[in-house]
């Protein structure tokens, strides 16, 4: 138990915030390229065998994408369960898309190329552009909600009160800032894909690919930095009051909260932090010259680049909150009051340093043996065992 006792609340709760921020970050950087594909899938393929050859860029790696989404949701569930509980309980109806979209996707993996029938193979196609797109649009719209703040209070014996009709769990979230949040995720996407597509596929599918890509990323930039204006000018931020003692009890009610003019204060206080939105339009900008030139393995470098410069950019910004209330600031979730016990994360902490090393391992092995490009002949060869 000495590591235990070495390992402070306060540092716990740093470390699981940041490995929140890691294991997000490691779902957008490969689960990404994914969705950015399926979005991509009726407009850089034209005929049956260029569709299968976008498809089987992805065909062998997708399903192992998705496992850090899985455990994005399970460290939110195990180290933050307000988090969890208020995410889930608000935003169920959105999510409930998103599952069904991640649901819809396999079974148009496994069943689209098994019949050679023209309408039988271009409905599942739409449903991979559907299970690609709308989780792209949706996770950033997500994102666009919490910046402004989330509508819901804590009773006195901590129960969650989400305020407004079940529709508006949905339908509220498609405010216009949190719309333009969706496009920068959505064009952010769309660029990771075409840059994988340029590093796995060739001919045509490539060609397209890197024409879209080069108009996804100049999206994303613009977007992104439209957000960044906007966050300066029309959102108003969060602060906690006065002095506050990080190691406390996890108790949602346990700070005082008030407003500030604007997110970007938090640039005043910590100017280094501004190194990450600076990474995500450099690394935006960088992938769409690098698409236009015709590189493959810095074309994807650089979109990982503008993908972590852009969610580091949401969480250095809000820290320490991790979902702000706007209808009652003094229930807002943050950093050191919506954690798990200290032995449930010191716990949790050693579980994490056995398994990540194997899973990044086993990760880069596959990635490994399946190096190279998917060709023509690779489809046509091979009708029968691929995708």
């Amino acid at each position: 138990m000495i590591l235990h006792d070495l390992l402070s609340y306060e540092l716990l709760r740093m470390i699981w915030w940041g490995l929140l921020g890691v294991l997000l970050i490691g779902f957008a950087l490969t689960d990404g390229f994914d969705m950015g594909v399926g979005a991509l899938l009726p407009f850089v393929g034209r005929s049956d065998v260029e569709r299968r050859i976008a498809i089987n860029t992805v065909g062998p790696v997708w399903e192992g994408n998705q496992v850090w989404f899985i455990l994005g949701g399970g460290a939110i569930f195990a180290a933050w369960p307000p988090l969890y509980a208020v995410s889930f309980s608000g935003f169920y109806l959105a999510m409930f898309v998103i599952l069904a979209a991640f649901i819809v996707r396999p079974v148009a993996f496994k069943y689209r190329s098994k019949r050679d029938y023209p309408r039988w193979r271009a409905t599942w196609d739409w449903a991979l552009f559907a299970s690609g797109t709308i989780p792209a649009l949706l996770f950033g719209v997500a994102v666009g909600n919490v910046i402004q703040g989330v509508p819901f209070h804590f009773t006195d014996d901590l129960r969650t009160i989400y305020e407004g009709a079940w529709y508006m769990k949905f339908i509220g979230l498609l405010d216009p800032f949190s719309l333009l949040a969706g496009a920068v995720s959505l064009a952010m996407l769309v660029m990771h894909g075409a840059a994988w597509l340029t590093l796995k596929a060739e001919g045509p599918v490539q060609t397209r690919a890197r024409a879209i890509g080069s108009v996804a990323a100049l999206l994303a930039v613009a977007a992104y930095a439209l957000a960044g204006v906007w966050l300066a000018y029309g959102v108003e931020g969060f602060r906690i009051a006065g002095d506050y003692a990080t190691g406390g009890p996890s108790n949602p009610l346990h700070f005082q909260v008030e407003r500030t003019a604007s997110w970007l204060t938090a640039y005043a206080e910590r100017p280094w932090i501004v190194v990450a939105p600076a990474m995500g339009i450099l690394g935006g900008l960088l992938t769409f010259l690098g698409l236009r030139a015709g590189r493959e393995v810095s074309t994807l470098l650089f979109s990982k680049m503008a993908i972590l410069g852009v969610i580091s950019s949401v969480g250095l910004t809000m820290f320490p909150f991790i979902m702000p209330s706007s209808s009652d600031p003094q229930s807002s979730l943050t950093v050191w009051n919506s954690s798990s016990s200290h032995l449930t994360l010191f716990v949790m902490l050693i579980c994490t340093a056995i398994f990540m090393p194997l899973i990044l391992i086993y990760t880069a092995w596959v990635y490994r043996v399946l190096w190279g490009k998917v060709t023509e002949a690779d489809v046509t060869d091979n009708a029968h065992s691929v995708y």
